[in-house]
């Protein structure tokens, strides 16, 4: 009967499929926009992808017989991709200046760092628990307070941001709410309808009543429209639905797939703004 049950139910690379069509609507949605002509209904069905990402994420994490080798694979290509995010910034940029922020790997690396901190602290490793936890939170504050007291070196900062030191709190693709909703996830890891629910409530409250309450002339309609990043919460659907099986599937591939498709639909969209 159990058997039965979960073949009814997501493997880890159902969710990560699922999660990766709903990423590439959200991307073409991202990157064409400017045509006007794909559907704001893209995005907002891809506001499921990075939290069910996330929620694989955190199983890889849970069960990855090396855990440092899985951190290392998320964070180089990160660095990577913060690299040429610099480039893009500084250097060269679409006809129209748009620049792709998809730093997504980068709150990956900085969340996996602090749960990495959270199991240490369980086993009463406190000096490297609580440095692996409070380092990675403290960094964009001292960052910040670096470029005030020597703003020659703000340029040196940023090129750490998008490289070797992501700062949570400047990051737009993920982001400090994002890395949270991680560590709840996290926590409630063993109660599956319960972590469904966390994460559906939490949802609503960081990406739906604070950037409402937050936005000077908010209306009801904008969360529909404009500010539907609430919508992310119904990833606790798919979420609860998970089987705890890994499935069958090629692993490597959802780590390039990542950098490959979000840089050839920049070209393409660069190439269709100079014909």
């Amino acid at each position: 009967m159990k058997n039965e049950i979960c073949k009814k139910r997501f493997t880890d690379f159902q969710l990560k499929w699922i999660a990766l069509v709903l990423m590439v609507m959200d991307h073409i949605h991202y990157f064409f926009e400017f045509t006007g002509k794909i559907p704001e209904w893209f995005s907002m069905l891809g506001r499921l992808s990075a939290p069910l990402f996330l929620f694989c994420l955190l199983e890889g994490f849970q069960h990855t017989r090396n855990r440092k080798k899985y951190f290392l694979r998320i964070y180089v290509i990160a660095v990577g991709m913060g690299l040429l995010q610099y480039i893009f910034i500084c250097f060269v940029r679409r006809p129209d200046g748009f620049v792709p922020q998809n730093q997504m790997l980068a709150t990956f690396s900085i969340l996996l760092v602090i749960l990495q901190g959270i199991d240490w602290c369980k086993q009463k490793k406190w000096g490297r628990g609580l440095s692996a936890i409070v380092l990675p939170l403290i960094w964009p504050f001292v960052g910040m307070g670096l470029i005030q007291a020597v703003p020659s070196a703000a340029n040196a900062v940023l090129l750490l941001h998008y490289t070797l030191l992501p700062m949570h709190s400047a990051i737009i693709d993920g982001g400090t709410y994002f890395i949270l909703e991680g560590i709840l996830l996290y926590l409630f890891r063993k109660r599956r309808a319960l972590q469904a629910a966390v994460f559906f409530v939490l949802a609503l409250i960081l990406e739906g009543v604070f950037p409402f309450l937050l936005t000077p002339g908010a209306t009801a309609e904008m969360l529909i429209t404009t500010m539907y990043g609430w919508m992310s919460g119904f990833a606790a659907i798919p979420m609860y639905l998970y089987n705890g099986q890994r499935g069958k599937g090629n692993k490597k591939l959802f780590y390039w797939f990542y950098p490959a498709h979000v840089y050839i639909l920049y070209g393409i969209s660069w190439v269709m703004q100079l014909l």
